[in-house]
């Protein structure tokens, strides 16, 4: 399967501490009565690095149920212990998920070799697409071109890239150097746009979590050939680009979202509530947008 177009990075709702699925299975029904072409559950803005082991495969299994084989759901599945990463990877494909996205091993700090590695073992482990993901910014590591194409190479199951480096040159490194149909995915809604100019598939968006629909509509714009348009979408869209990233994500996404009324704003430590200043720029920002 190639994953491609837009491909919401969903938001957990929380209710006392709690998973609140009655939020969640709404939510997803949203995003697909939206236009949305994918959803990624258990992501790092579904706070998957909060979630228990028992959170994180029923949010994966509530996602997959909810979606019924409408769109793809690309399941989080990562750690950065690799025997940790096999045993969720495993879940992902038994419960039915289309694919998994696996971050690079945080906080280790692993060798070019070491990821290889990392990846070697869960590929040869499962028979299901799978989606490295690459955010340095997050894990300390640096997943570079030249161990992504010798993985694509090896493992015809690595099929695609979250590429969250916000960096076009490594964006476009990566493309030259992997197969014609690998999927590379912008993890940074601000790339989304130019990434797929270079040769990209779509983005896994932190945005498309309030606005499926224009998200949806700035890829579809692109996939027409109609350029103009999907640039008009793509300028329109950055302010709220920014402000999803006014504090650390998804604290502003959740915030947003309780104030459209969609799920509460509660949040998980050591996230904590936005501070009020920033609330009220990202207030400023969704009634421009005409969300609230």
């Amino acid at each position: 399967m190639q994953f491609s177009g837009a491909l919401t990075a969903l938001v957990t709702p929380f209710r006392n501490n709690a998973l609140d699925e009655e939020a969640y299975r709404a939510f997803i029904e949203h995003q697909i009565s939206e236009g949305i072409h994918g959803l990624v559950p258990c992501g790092t803005t579904g706070e998957s690095a909060t979630l228990t082991h028992e959170e994180h495969e029923r949010v994966i299994e509530i996602c997959i149920d909810q979606v019924k084989g409408r769109v793809p759901v690309l399941a989080g599945a990562g750690s950065n212990n690799t025997m940790e990463a096999i045993r969720l990877t495993k879940f992902a494909q038994k419960a039915g998920a289309d694919g998994a996205l696996l971050i690079t091993p945080y906080y280790n700090k692993p060798t070019q070799e070491g990821l290889y590695q990392h990846f070697k073992a869960i590929a040869q482990a499962v028979d299901m697409p799978l989606v490295p993901y690459n955010v340095p910014g997050r894990t300390g590591c640096n997943l570079l071109p030249a161990t992504l194409a010798r993985m694509a190479r090896d493992f015809p199951n690595i099929v695609g890239v979250k590429e969250a480096t916000g960096d076009l040159v490594q964006g476009s490194r990566v493309l030259e150097s992997c197969p014609e149909n690998f999927s590379v995915l912008s993890g940074d809604d601000f790339t989304a746009l130019p990434l797929m100019a270079l040769g990209g598939k779509g983005v896994i968006s932190v945005t498309s979590n309030l606005v499926p629909g224009r998200v949806a509509a700035m890829c579809n714009a692109f996939n027409k050939g109609d350029l103009k348009e999907a640039a008009r979408i793509h300028h329109a869209l950055f302010p709220l680009h920014d402000a999803l990233f006014f504090e650390s994500n998804p604290i502003p996404a959740k915030t947003a979202l309780a104030l459209m009324g969609r799920m509460e704003a509660e949040i998980r430590l050591p996230l904590c509530p936005m501070a009020e200043g920033t609330k009220q720029k990202l207030i400023e920002v969704l009634r421009q947008q005409n969300l609230i």
